[in-house]
């Protein structure tokens, strides 16, 4: 084995367990705002693994698969926080127990903006 085996096979299976753990946080999150985290995870540090392992085992897909890697890297966290944010505006109920949108109230509670308390 190579060297450029070795790295690839390491980039493989970083890439791999992001991706395994990404899907079992899908499976076992409790609520649309946890799993658009785990999926967000997946998309950038399993693909990154993967693209860096067709990088190094075909490097004439090197600059293809770099370039494919940045753009993951910047869209994918943007793409994740517009889709939380649209759905927390549409009142996707929310994890009761942790709401860091909420704002306070006057009675010391808080209160969401699509009208659940928590």
């Amino acid at each position: 084995m190579t060297i450029e085996d070795i790295l690839s096979l390491v980039a493989l299976i970083i890439g791999l367990f992001f991706s395994l753990v990404g899907i079992i946080g899908l499976i076992r999150f409790p609520d649309v705002y946890c799993r658009i985290h785990a999926s967000g995870k997946v998309a950038t540090l399993g693909l990154v693994g993967l693209l860096a392992t067709s990088a190094l085992l075909m490097p004439e897909t090197a600059l293809k698969a770099v370039a494919l890697a940045l753009f993951v890297i910047i869209t994918s966290p943007v793409a994740s926080h517009v889709i939380a944010a649209a759905a927390y505006r549409q009142g996707v109920p929310v994890d009761p127990s942790h709401d860091d949108l909420a704002q306070p109230t006057a009675a010391g509670q808080t209160s969401s903006p699509h009208g659940s308390s928590a």
